[in-house]
């Protein structure tokens, strides 16, 4: 009969009170740290911990951040011989629409191959779909320095659509050449 009384005295624990539920929180946070410094090693860790811990809601979240660090830790297992293959693989990945993961790419090769225009070209590219404008056209300028051909390509490349109407774009694709032409000399021109 003692057994019942301290049964019924006894209040549920709350979730929140749960210790193995607690750790499960503080693991899923030290992975989205982990993640967000693309430690993704660590993360994985922290998520795997997550996913055998006490809250299956918990879980389901961990899960989907596991299998992105999964992607993340596997394209930089990714060996590419040449850097027209890491830039490939970055474009297919700006295609995909995995943003990050492609401008990861991109400022690796930019800092291996800072000479390469094609390079800058394609993180001008990037950076002017995810919203960075200004970062668009440091790095136009800079293809366009090495590459004047890539003021001619730009033009007509639907990726810089939303620099359509910044007079800096502008500028750079049609730069005002007339001040460049020297003046036609005087003193040979016979009247």
């Amino acid at each position: 009969m003692k057994e019942s009384d301290n049964s019924r005295s006894q209040k549920p624990m709350k979730i929140s009170e749960d210790p193995r539920f607690v750790q499960a929180v503080q693991n899923y946070e030290a992975g989205l740290k982990a993640m967000q410094t693309h430690k993704y090693d660590r993360a994985k860790a922290c998520f795997e911990k997550v996913m055998n811990g006490a809250s299956p809601e918990l879980a389901d979240r961990a899960a989907v951040h596991l299998n992105t660090c999964n992607q993340h830790l596997k394209s930089a297992a990714t060996q590419f011989r040449t850097p027209e293959e890491q830039y490939d693989y970055a474009i297919s990945l700006m295609n995909l629409g995995d943003y990050l993961a492609a401008r990861e790419n991109f400022e690796t090769l930019v800092k291996k191959f800072p000479q390469l225009d094609y390079i800058w070209y394609g993180m001008a590219a990037l950076n002017c779909l995810m919203g960075h404008y200004p970062e668009s056209i440091t790095g136009l300028n800079e293809a366009i320095r090495l590459n004047p051909a890539n003021r001619f390509q730009a033009r007509n490349d639907s990726d810089f659509r939303d620099l359509a109407d910044d007079p800096r774009f502008t500028e750079l694709l049609y730069p005002d050449t007339s001040a460049e032409v020297p003046p036609p000399d005087s003193q040979n021109w016979h009247f």
